[in-house]
């Protein structure tokens, strides 16, 4: 691979890392908000959906994660 792509797949990877750390910031967040809800939330179908929306949001992440690492992968081997 010629250096301009490796650049260029640099550049990808630096920003698929801001937005997984935005991602997980909003993660983050839906989570605390699951975790802090007055007990009278707790087991209504709103509280459900705020642990589906934190799961959902770390699996985005760790997916993110993945693709991360097989395009350093990448860039390691050339």
């Amino acid at each position: 691979m010629n250096k301009t792509r490796l650049k260029k797949l640099e550049t990808l990877v630096s920003k698929l890392e801001d937005l997984r750390d935005e991602l997980q910031e909003i993660q983050q967040e839906e989570q605390d908000c699951y975790d802090n809800a007055p007990e009278n939330l707790q087991y209504s179908e709103r509280y459900e959906q705020m642990e589906t929306n934190a799961d959902n949001l770390e699996n985005a992440c760790d997916e993110l994660d993945s693709v991360i690492s097989e395009i350093r992968d990448i860039i390691d081997e050339n």
